[in-house]
């Protein structure tokens, strides 16, 4: 009893020490045995990430895989609590969780064990994921369900961001009573900008956003308005 005690306190200062940073967090998670990828982000603040260590065995995450606030992922549940009172019988519950390459996860998702989650797949927020979720797919609720093909996703935020950004430039206007500049933009940048005119927005942090993918962005990106200008004008500013 008394090196059980010590191992755990020894465990759980591990872990409050890992969780200063998300490098150190990463780190941890690899020592304990969890197969995890590279280039994987922890969003929010890392302290909320609840991922399961007590059977690393049972984790594989991938490459790119992108976590948010509140993130947990449980490898077992505990009902043989119940069952031990009522039943006086101990039954162990356990089971593997796989997330593929190029995940996202929302703010506050779950996911339970024995899932596995496909590659280039988006969780939305709130979601808990209870049964698998197939490569390519956009799944959100409780229980998480498919409700989109990345593909369909894709074609209907081409349509959808134009009016958003429109919005967010109008609610600048409105809020702080100033004309908006390029540098607002950080994410509505491709509206305005491609190959032919990006030396003119030095202040966007292209380059960062877009990480591996900026050279093949810039190889086949069009932009949508000839430049900020006629972009501002379509939002009627």
């Amino acid at each position: 009893m008394k090196f059980n005690f010590f191992f755990r306190t020894i465990e759980n200062l591990k872990l409050r020490y890992a969780r200063r940073s998300p490098q150190k967090y990463l780190q941890y998670l690899r020592s304990t045995g969890i197969q995890i990828g590279d280039h994987i982000s922890f969003h929010g603040n890392v302290k909320t990430i609840r991922i399961d260590v007590t059977r690393p065995s049972l984790v594989t995450i991938g490459d790119y895989v992108s976590f948010n606030a509140n993130f947990a992922l449980l490898t077992h549940d505990w009902g043989t609590f119940v069952f031990k009172n009522y039943y006086h019988d101990f039954l162990p519950s356990s089971g593997k969780v796989i997330i593929g390459t190029n995940v996202v996860f929302g703010r506050d998702v779950t996911v339970l064990k024995g899932v596995t989650i496909g590659n280039n797949c988006i969780i939305g927020a709130g979601s808990i994921v209870t049964k698998d979720i197939p490569d390519n797919s956009v799944a959100v609720g409780v229980p998480a369900k498919v409700v989109s093909t990345l593909d369909d996703y894709y074609t209907k935020r081409q349509k959808q961001c134009i009016p958003e950004a429109q919005e967010y430039a109008r609610s600048i206007q409105e809020r702080f009573h100033r004309r908006p500049v390029p540098a607002d933009f950080w994410e509505e940048f491709p509206l305005f900008v491609d190959r032919e005119n990006i030396h003119n927005y030095p202040e966007i942090p292209i380059r960062k956003q877009l990480g591996k993918s900026y050279d093949a962005w810039l190889s086949k990106h069009k932009r949508n308005y000839t430049d900020f200008e006629a972009f501002m004008k379509e939002a009627g500013l």
